[in-house]
């Protein structure tokens, strides 16, 4: 088999390859980068679910194709989707992008390598603990561990994990059997993934208390739980909640945890970033007193999906304790250097991407200072809305924003002046959705919408991508005046 002939392939021509990656690569500055961030462009073109695949040829077939088709099929690929870094596109907690961090993902991508091991991938684990460290520094932490997750629900899931395990060490190995009913309190405002998480890690999603946010942090442990039989062992409390944009009281929320011996994690997965901000970091004060914390550095700092640390005060090892199964063909104990820095057993996976490049890089450009002026324009735009919103009639504040999620309804002409009508708010509620399917469609702009709590469906407007600008703001609101003219 040695002496066969080799199959003829497309692998083994490397300046083909290299003439196909610069095309890519311009196609890419073209149409995701030069038109993809341009206010004259669409956001979307939107096409219904059939005709996209017909437009698409999704089919995996027998036969390759030329590099001329391969090109086509990317330009086709980018025309149709979102483009989140367009200045209109307000839909999620990230949008925009930063040069620096595009490069580091290229940089990523390219080298392919998982973030397991020092041997395959010396840089990134030093770089790794390197902006780790710096992300604790900010908590107000000086020593500590950590690790970037595939997304912030999984930080939320490991801080779970983790506040178990250090309870209960046996569970590790003994699994359910080893644990009394527990219980982790979290206020109504929370992420879904801490039920989510609840689940998944076989606590059930009865073990989560939740707490009204109206509520005294006193009133976490409540006797229906302790005469219930179930163990408190954790409190999730949340900076930067994902409609509303609220921050959970955490100095007083420790004292309540310390107190009772409760780990306390804090997700600020969305309003971690303030920190940075020697203006805006009171929203987070206490937080040096969290056990754990979640940080998604991809959503306001706009380093790329995805960029989602897990910090913890620990110093005992916790993660690898927890984690860890010393698989032996990965994490042998006789290399020849230190293994201490094979972290990949301080995770649940085994590959991992390399996540910690992209803000590395961007923090480089930017400097703390560069980082920090992106947190405070982002506020500075969040108030301008908020001023030109109640100048104009037919828009409505939710609620005063505490942070860059402005919430708010749009009230058309016929239903102005009508908030005594017994169908006001049912009709209110219908508004958003016919707003959002026109814009869609237009591709003008994308904002999310939704209801919450007793509330009709509202705008939710997030102000994240360093781009914006006041004109930006105008045109939200003018659009949403000429989109529901007639309604």
């Amino acid at each position: 088999m040695a002496d066969s002939k080799p199959l003829c392939s497309r692998d083994g021509d490397p300046m083909a390859a290299e003439a196909l990656l610069r095309d890519v690569f311009g196609i890419i500055v073209d149409e995701v980068i030069r038109k993809g961030t341009s206010a004259s462009e669409k956001v979307c073109e939107w096409k219904e679910p059939e005709e996209l695949k017909q437009l698409l040829d999704l089919e995996l077939r027998n036969q390759g194709e030329a590099s001329e088709q391969i090109l086509a099929r990317c330009r086709a690929v980018i025309r149709y989707s979102v483009k989140t870094c367009h200045p209109r596109f307000f839909n999620q907690l990230f949008s925009g992008w930063d040069p620096h961090a595009l490069a580091g993902r290229i940089v990523t991508e390219s080298l392919n390598t998982s973030q397991y091991t020092y041997e395959i991938a010396p840089v990134f684990v030093l770089m790794e603990e390197e902006v780790l460290k710096k992300l604790r520094a900010l908590v107000g932490w000086s020593s500590g561990d950590g690790v970037f997750c595939p997304g912030g629900s999984i930080s939320n899931m490991y801080a779970v994990n983790l506040a178990r395990y250090q309870r209960y060490p046996d569970c590790k190995q003994r699994g359910l059997r080893a644990l009394p009913p527990l219980a982790l309190f979290t206020s109504k405002e929370c992420h879904y993934s801490i039920k989510k998480g609840a689940a998944f890690l076989g606590l059930g999603t009865d073990s989560v208390r939740i707490v009204k946010t109206d509520e005294r942090p006193s009133q976490l442990l409540s006797s229906a739980c302790l005469l219930q039989g179930a163990v408190p062992f954790l409190v999730s409390a949340t900076s930067g909640t994902t409609v509303l944009g609220a921050f959970d009281p955490l100095e007083a929320i420790a004292d309540v945890c310390q107190r009772h011996g409760l780990w306390l994690h804090v997700d600020a997965a969305w309003g971690g970033s303030v920190l940075l901000s020697q203006t805006h970091r009171h929203l987070l004060d206490g937080i040096q007193r969290a056990d754990s914390v979640a940080w998604n550095p991809h959503k306001l700092l706009t380093a790329g999906l995805q960029c989602s640390a897990l910090l913890l005060r620990d110093t005992s090892n916790l993660l690898r304790r927890c984690h860890g199964s010393q698989a032996s063909y990965l994490f042998q104990q006789d290399k020849f250097y230190d293994v201490a820095l094979d972290t990949g057993d301080k995770v649940v996976q085994c590959g991992r991407r390399v996540d910690c490049l992209k803000l590395w890089l961007m923090w480089k450009a930017q400097g703390g200072q560069g980082l920090e002026r992106r947190v405070d324009q982002a506020f500075a735009l969040a108030w301008y809305l908020v001023e030109e919103l109640k100048k104009r009639e037919g828009f409505e504040l939710v609620m005063e924003p505490e942070f860059v999620n402005v919430c708010f309804w749009f009230v058309p002409p016929s239903l102005r002046g009508r908030q005594k009508c017994p169908d006001y708010s049912e009709r209110l509620a219908k508004v958003a959705p016919v707003l959002k399917e026109r814009m869609v469609k237009a591709g003008s702009m994308m904002i999310g919408y939704q209801p919450h709590g007793t509330r009709g469906n509202f705008f939710r407007m997030v102000v994240a991508n360093p781009a914006l600008t006041r004109a930006d703001m105008d045109f939200l609101l003018n659009e949403l005046e000429r989109l529901g003219q007639d309604l």
